[in-house]
């Protein structure tokens, strides 16, 4: 039987998890996360399944500590495994396995090598991404490819309904291949990071709208923001204006004067910087709700036009 140390966090970490139980890998050690109080945990629990299955687990601030390090390798791991595991894994970690040590990456690599590779892929208006297990390097998201699966992104998937899609071909990747990592003969194609591209984790602020670009770019950042992250968001008469969903309207025409929001009928528009129209199907204002009736209520029945400085 091989044995495994873990590192994982998140759904992709219980998914994960779960398929070197079921392919009766040894699980000696699972390092996860504190939940933060202070983030929206909508996600599975890493911890929850360790205890479940009886496994040790120890949550340290650092992975890294030469602690930490002396009690792995007290262990003899034939694989180190991270799935979504939040830290960099460093050299004196990555050389104590055996049979080395892999990560499973939320893109089809070399493509979004990085934090948030889900997000960036919606906010693209990319029609694919998938999971990838790697050889791990000190190097992030760039040792050779084990093992690949890919997902469609449907036009209106959001990052949540997308992550959902992740998770699952993350969890076929390693049942796929698992079997002949632990044989020994799996097959490694190295990267050609030129061909890819790395980006950087987002922050809340980046969710803003600029009503000036074109709708697909403010669709594809409503989709990529949506919750359970922090949303799309505009500054619009001393308050918040959120957008948790929005279609792009390609038959109808915009309103004269530019860009601009309106309420019509029982829905709320936005005309955009390219003279087509999204349809705000999800709109929170200083933290309620908002119709289409509220909206007019609020701000008239007038198109509200909106400067190029209205962020």
């Amino acid at each position: 039987m091989s044995r495994a140390v873990v590192f994982a966090y998140h759904n992709v970490g219980v998914r994960c998890l779960s398929v070197l139980l079921a392919h009766d890998i040894e699980v000696a050690l699972v390092l996860t996360h504190r939940d933060d109080p202070d983030e929206n945990l909508w996600f599975d629990s890493v911890a929850e399944l360790a205890a479940l299955h009886a496994i040790p687990t120890i949550t340290p601030p650092d992975p890294n500590d030469p602690e930490v390090v002396a009690r792995i390798a007290a262990l003899s791991p034939d694989f180190l495994f991270s799935f979504y595991y939040r830290q960099m894994i460093k050299r004196p970690l990555l050389e104590l396995p055996r049979g080395g040590a892999y990560n499973m990456h939320g893109s089809l690599l070399p493509k979004y090598r990085g934090r948030a590779p889900v997000n960036w892929a919606v906010l693209n208006g990319e029609r694919e991404t998938g999971a990838t297990l790697h050889r791990m390097l000190e190097k992030p998201d760039a040792g050779a490819i084990l093992a690949q699966q890919a997902i469609p992104i449907l036009p209106d998937d959001n990052a949540f309904e997308v992550f959902n899609k992740v998770t699952v071909a993350a969890e076929i990747a390693l049942d796929r291949v698992l079997p002949q990592l632990v044989a020994g003969t799996a097959a490694e194609t190295p990267q050609d990071l030129a061909r890819g591209s790395y980006f950087g984790g987002r922050r809340p602020e980046d969710g803003r709208i600029d009503w000036h670009a074109d709708a697909r770019s403010i669709h594809n950042l409503v989709r990529a923001v949506a919750p359970p992250y922090p949303g799309a968001f505009s500054a619009l008469a001393g308050g918040t204006l959120r957008v948790g969903k929005s279609l792009v309207e390609s038959r109808r025409p915009p309103r004269p004067g530019g860009p601009g929001l309106y309420a019509e009928g029982s829905n709320v528009y936005a005309d955009c910087g390219d003279g087509r129209v999204l349809r705000l199907v999800a709109l929170e204002f200083g933290g309620a709700r908002l119709d289409a009736a509220g909206f007019t209520a609020r701000f008239g029945s007038e198109k509200l036009l909106l400067p190029r400085s209205s962020s």
